[in-house]
């Protein structure tokens, strides 16, 4: 199977693939609430609190799987002599820094 955004690919040991899961199942439930919340005409600042928590969220989900790609990946491909993982990374922050 060939992921969607690329050929790489990355192994996660069963504690990293859990976090990152539930974390996302987690933000899932968040948003078919927010869902639920206009349709049942919620008032507008209480859905705009529940999307910021969804970003809260979401951030937090960037700041395991960015520290785990760290700790692994990025220092994986150093040892192995691939130094432009570092460029990739610096690429990958500027994105998410938007």
């Amino acid at each position: 199977m060939e992921c969607e955004c690329g050929n790489k690919r990355k192994h996660r040991e069963e504690k990293e693939y859990k976090d990152l899961i539930h974390r996302l199942n987690r933000i899932e439930g968040q948003v078919r609430g927010i869902k639920k919340m206009v349709e049942d005409e919620c008032y507008c600042s209480d859905i705009l609190t529940q999307v910021s928590a969804i970003q809260s969220a979401l951030n937090g989900f960037n700041k395991v799987l960015l520290s785990n790609h760290i700790k692994s990946c990025v220092v994986d491909d150093i040892r192995n002599g691939n130094d432009e993982v570092v460029d990739d990374l610096l690429k990958t922050l500027q994105k998410l820094m938007k």
